[in-house]
C-alpha cells in the first residue's frame, strides 16, 4: 500500500472508533433514560390506583352522606318551624 492509502485507512479507522465509542455512550444514557421513564411509570400507576381508591371510596360513602345530609336538613327545618310557632304564641 502506499502512503495515501495508509493515511486514509487510519482517518477512516479512527472515525469509526469515534462514531463506536459515542454509539455505546449514548446507549448506555439511552437506558439509564429508560429506565428513569420506567421508575416514574411505575409511580404514576400507583397514584392512580390510589387515587382510584379514593374516588370509589367517596362514590360509595356520597350516597349515604347525602342521605345523612337531607335527613340533618329535614330535622333542622321542622325544629326551626317549631321554635317560630312557639315564639308567635
Amino acid at each position: 500500500m502506499n502512503t495515501a492509502a495508509e493515511i486514509l485507512l487510519i482517518i477512516v479507522s479512527a472515525t469509526l472508533t469515534i462514531f463506536l465509542l459515542l454509539c455505546i455512550v449514548a446507549l448506555i444514557k439511552i437506558n439509564q433514560v429508560l429506565g428513569d421513564i420506567r421508575r416514574i411509570a411505575q409511580k404514576a400507576e400507583k397514584i392512580a390506583d390510589k387515587a382510584e381508591m379514593v374516588g370509589e371510596f367517596f362514590q360509595n360513602t356520597a350516597g349515604p352522606a347525602a342521605l345523612a345530609k337531607l335527613v340533618s336538613n329535614v330535622v333542622h327545618s321542622f325544629s326551626n318551624k317549631r321554635k317560630d310557632k312557639t315564639r308567635e304564641t
